[in-house]
């Protein structure tokens, strides 16, 4: 007697590979490591007894989930919403639901939560998945699109990001040839991220450009985050016992927030003692106080262009030129001592 898919149950097939169920789930879920014979032994027992999940049979037959992933290591972060507004409108024009998931850097022992498994695609923000797992994807060829990051040498991934360099250079250029500053403080971004090393080499190259040393004690790891920006900050005060510097260069603006903050408890007037900008010109910069001067990034068009591209590889159409890069612009308000 030939057995129905739907008559067996996912207990029946862990009772005859002498499995538990919950290892035929994180089998069929990819969500945490089993040996290599287990899952050989499933995949027999699967095929044997016909069973398919109830919940992926219908895409099964189609060979399509009609899911499209979007893989980060944080959300933590107001930077995300139009980034994510720009995604998903596409994802949904196309009649396509968005998946989202984290996948932390101490958890790479196991596999990523999302993928071949269960989306036809993936959007990549950063360092979301490492050179090795973009490479292995790669070699499958498996749709993908990195978002604020290049791919490996090896390999050709389209890539959507933002002009940083060439643009935190103007910012920094703009402290010391319009308001004199020339003890700026730099606040990286998380040390991985392409994002944060181009604006350092922004920052490093004005400096020079202007005759201006660079002093490694002014740069403090901020991680693109105002709770990280307010407590190293905060705590280089203390520890100075004064303030060394005249203006900030924050990142991004979230940290801005934090270095306003720590600025205002410890008695320093801003833009008067020390001169603020930020990167990104999120929604809330120029309601701050002061209005943050910073860098109009196209947030959202980053999210749109990314995931038109990668439904154009559904469709096998290959963009001539890997590597999008959008353009950035200055933004002058009041916290760089500007009167506007």
């Amino acid at each position: 007697m030939t057995i129905k898919s739907d008559s067996v149950t996912i207990r029946e097939v862990a009772q005859k590979a002498g499995v538990s169920v919950a290892t035929v789930s994180r089998y069929i879920n990819r969500n945490a490591p089993i040996s290599k014979d287990v899952a050989e032994r499933l995949k027999l027992v699967m095929t044997e007894l016909k069973y398919v999940p109830h919940a992926a049979a219908r895409q099964l037959a189609s060979q399509k989930t009609r899911v499209v992933g979007l893989l980060l290591n944080t959300l933590h972060n107001d930077f995300f919403v139009p980034l994510l507004n720009g995604i998903e409108a596409v994802v949904r024009k196309h009649g396509y639901n968005l998946v989202i998931a984290t996948y932390l850097l101490d958890r790479r022992d196991m596999p990523a939560p999302i993928g071949p498994h269960n989306t036809d695609g993936i959007l990549v923000f950063s360092d979301g998945l490492s050179d090795d797992d973009l490479i292995s994807l790669h070699a499958r060829n498996f749709p993908m699109v990195l978002v604020h990051r290049t791919p490996p040498d090896s390999v050709k991934i389209p890539s959507v990001t933002v002009e940083n360099k060439k643009i935190s250079f103007e910012i920094i250029d703009h402290l010391i040839k319009v308001h004199g500053r020339t003890r700026i403080m730099l606040l990286r971004g998380p040390l991985n991220q392409e994002d944060s090393q181009w604006r350092e080499s922004g920052y490093r190259s004005a400096l020079e450009a202007n005759g201006i040393p660079f002093d490694e004690r002014l740069v403090l790891n901020g991680d693109f985050e105002r709770n990280t920006a307010y407590k190293v900050l905060n705590e280089f005060i203390v520890t100075e016992g004064q303030v060394s510097f005249d203006a900030i260069f924050t990142g991004d603006d979230d940290a801005a927030i934090g270095v306003l903050t720590a600025l205002r408890e410890n008695d320093c007037r801003v833009p008067e003692d020390v001169s603020v900008v930020g990167f990104d010109d999120l929604g809330f910069s120029a309601f701050l106080n002061p209005p943050l001067t910073t860098v109009s990034a196209p947030t959202e068009a980053v999210g749109r262009i990314a995931a038109e591209q990668l439904f154009s590889l559904f469709d096998k159409q290959y963009p001539e030129d890997n590597l999008t890069l959008l353009p950035t612009e200055l933004i002058i308000r009041r916290s760089c001592g500007c009167n506007v």
